[in-house]
């Protein structure tokens, strides 16, 4: 009977979190702050349907492990050396600043030196996986905001790693000193290295061949590896939630690690259901008038403090204020890692029932409105950019200029976009023998293009600003390769209105899309399917059914895929 119970009590509970979280879609908050609320009604302070309290604790703590293994997964090293130096002194410099701060304002709220430090660590981590979602809804993972906000969340991870790292081994210290536990944490941490490298590179590629052949195969794989390596960290004195993170990175690597992650998703979706749940079920009422002061103080602090941090820290890197705007909003809440941090320290006797609740009314309260400000980022923009100034400590635009040769001569050509079919055009602008210049934002670019010395700019192509300082007095002709439908909008728009005499030719690939283009003013609008499928319509009206002749076509598309 008390089997049928548990079934009842984790069926009602997901009844609630269903309703909520259909809720949450409707007022477009992300669904975590729907489990939270669900916590709080299926707790003992509203229906007290939660009976077996012990058993949702341990399910929810297999999500919290599913949730690191995924982040582990996510943690390609290759990636993270990608991200650049914005990424590193954003994420660094943002987790010291804002913890320090934390700190600083806990201890003048007469919270204790302890519980000060872990809130202080709370307030520094934002979501990567709500930072994902809502850059998906907007389509702006490949902008530059969105790759920095991906990079220095990456930085942020790692550095919530080894603060796990930290106080598990802390935990288990004792009364020894503070070197002691220095050269443990050392230890511990040249082991985890260790581990993590021979299992990457020796032990799981051959594993991961051997399993791949059945999808259903590599995901029990995948859901022993995790259980297993989790299992064996804690028995060493880690904890399984580190565990689950290292197994996660050394499956990173591997060429299966997509489908792995997307594979695995279901699992943690339903465990990390009750973590969320059970964690709003344990904040407690009993003190709410005293919490709510503080909640809200640590909130503003999180919303408007987190955001000028690393808004100063990307101006000083040189990026525009836009750029540094965008990314700024997106650290404006506190992540899952915050409340796993909180709740470890709650479950090892450091930390308050009052500080676990603290910190998760300010989730609550920051996840809520942050995903409002990033979701509306453009129109907020407008109405602070001349506020920003203030904050400027370096002239925006360094980097742009960096990157630009001859910036005193105008242009006649303008292209946005080197990748994909970018070069293409520059062979047809030195053809013409016109002045032209390139705009990206991929790195990767830039460094192909000084080689090349293929005049050029570093800078987002929806930045209006940065749009605002580019040599165009003279431009006849404005090429886009960019895929996003708002990007070339943007640029459309901005050069019908400022050139009407140029040629404006943009990529778009559906019907409706074209024709607000060309509503917009575009002169050409290029849709690749539709020029694709023309041009093989081309080829059999050519060649008919000649295989022979195919085959050297072929032959003539890898030439130029391939150099």
């Amino acid at each position: 009977m008390s089997g049928m119970h548990l079934f009842l009590q984790i069926g009602t509970i997901f009844v609630i979190a269903t309703i909520l979280a259909f809720l949450m879609k409707v007022f477009r908050q992300p669904f975590v702050v729907g489990y939270i609320l669900a916590g709080i009604v299926a707790g003992p302070h509203v229906l007290n349907v939660i009976y077996s309290a012990e058993t949702v604790e341990l399910l929810s703590k297999i999500g919290i492990v599913s949730l690191l293994f995924i982040v582990g997964v996510s943690l390609n090293p290759h990636v993270i050396r990608e991200v650049g130096k914005v990424s590193l002194v954003t994420g660094v410099g943002q987790v010291v600043l804002t913890s320090i701060g934390g700190y600083f304002l806990a201890r003048l709220l007469g919270i204790e030196a302890v519980n000060s430090v872990y809130i202080g660590i709370a307030l520094t981590f934002s979501s990567t996986i709500i930072i994902l979602k809502l850059l998906a809804d907007k389509s702006d993972l490949n902008k530059l905001y969105g790759k920095i906000a991906i990079g220095f969340l990456l930085v942020q991870d790692i550095i919530a790693t080894v603060i796990l790292v930290a106080i598990a081994t802390l935990s288990h210290t004792g009364s020894e000193s503070i070197g002691t536990v220095a050269v443990v944490l050392f230890l511990k941490a040249v082991s985890l290295s260790a581990i993590l490298y021979i299992c990457a590179r020796y032990i799981l590629p051959q594993l991961s061949k051997l399993f791949a052949s059945s999808q259903e195969l590599l995901f029990l794989f995948s859901v022993t590896w995790g259980i297993s390596v989790a299992g064996v960290f804690y028995v060493l004195g880690f904890s399984a939630e580190i565990g689950a993170l290292v197994a996660g990175v050394t499956l990173s690597v591997s060429p299966f690690a997509y489908e792995i992650s997307s594979r695995m998703k279901p699992l943690r979706d339903f465990f990390i259901v009750l973590f969320f749940v059970f964690l709003g079920s344990q904040i407690s009422f009993d003190h709410i008038i005293s919490l709510a002061v503080p909640a809200v103080i640590f909130s503003l602090f999180v919303l408007i403090g987190n955001p000028l941090i690393m808004y100063v820290l990307v101006n000083l890197l040189g990026y525009r204020r836009r750029t540094a705007f965008e990314v700024s909003l997106t650290v404006a809440q506190i992540s899952e890692f915050s409340l796993i941090v909180v709740t470890l320290g709650f479950q090892l006797g450091q930390v308050t029932q009052e500080t676990l609740s603290l910190v998760t009314l300010v989730g609550l309260i920051t996840i809520s409105a942050s995903s409002y400000l990033i979701l509306n980022s453009d129109r907020i923009y407008p109405r602070v950019m001349h506020l920003l100034r203030f904050l400027e400590l370096r002239k925006t635009g360094v980097i742009a200029r960096s990157e630009q040769t001859s910036p005193e001569k105008s242009v006649e050509m303008l292209l946005f976009g080197y990748d994909r079919v970018g070069e293409h055009f520059v062979s047809a602008f030195e053809h013409i023998g016109k002045e032209y210049m390139v705009v990206d934002f991929n790195p990767k670019s830039i460094e192909r293009m000084k080689r090349k010395e293929i005049r050029h700019r570093f800078g987002d192509a929806e930045d209006i600003e940065f749009l605002d300082e580019l040599p165009l007095s003279k431009v006849k002709l404005i090429v886009s390769t960019i895929p996003e439908f708002q990007v070339n909008r943007v640029l459309t728009e901005y050069f019908h209105k400022r050139h009407p005499e140029a040629i404006i030719m943009v990529i778009s690939h559906n019907i409706e899309d074209t024709k607000e283009l060309y509503h917009a003013g575009a002169s050409y609008v290029i849709v690749p399917h539709y020029l694709g499928a023309s041009f093989a319509a081309g080829l059999i009206k050519k060649h008919g059914i000649r295989l022979s002749k195919f085959i050297a076509e072929r032959e003539k598309q890898s030439q130029i895929l391939y150099t």
